[in-house]
């Protein structure tokens, strides 16, 4: 079976970059977000953009941590925006460092955007989305239960899933259970 496996062509990484795909539909749409959050909080305000294919061409932006909040709020109270329903928040830890993943819709404009932000694992901290969306509340204390991301000017963070008196983050890459067997 393993000479079967040689005998068979293997796709070339070349073969693959010369597939093009073609242009996302919403290209425009994310160089207009783009353009505003440039214009109104500057070009060190977002480390990355991109159009995520696998989760039907949404634009996404990675804000950097010191301007994920005015991002946040640009998107909100842009009147180009205009961000106003926040339909996902959670985290992800990549083992290097970890992630806040929230996705927005905006009622009016019918339009939606990924937002995320990466955290640093060892001081994993953010500022609260609550103060801009209250439906954040929940799964920002979600997120700190499960993974330890505390939230800056949260107004009531704590665990919701997990015992106060639960040891660890059990999310995380890292976490070695107390007990194993259960």
């Amino acid at each position: 079976m393993t000479e079967e496996k040689e005998k068979r062509p293997r796709r070339k990484k070349e073969e693959e970059e010369q597939v093009e795909q073609k242009p996302s539909p919403n290209e425009p749409i994310l160089k207009n977000f783009v353009s505003i959050i440039h214009q109104h909080l500057g070009d060190d305000s977002i480390e990355e953009s991109y159009i995520n294919r696998s989760s039907k061409d949404i634009p996404t932006i990675v804000a950097t941590i010191d301007q994920y909040f005015h991002v946040a709020k640009l998107l909100r109270e842009h009147s180009d925006l205009q961000f106003n329903y926040l339909s996902d928040l959670h985290g992800i830890d990549y083992e290097t460092y970890m992630e806040i993943y929230v996705h927005l819709y905006s009622m009016e404009k019918k339009h939606s955007i990924a937002l995320k932000v990466k955290v640093d694992r060892e001081n994993p901290k953010v500022d609260s989305l609550v103060p801009i969306w209250e439906g954040a509340n929940w799964p920002e204390s979600e997120v700190y239960d499960l993974l330890g991301i505390v939230f800056h000017n949260h107004p009531d963070l704590k665990r919701i899933l997990l015992g106060e008196d639960w040891k660890g983050y059990p999310l995380r890459k890292d976490y070695e259970p107390y007990d194993v067997e259960v």
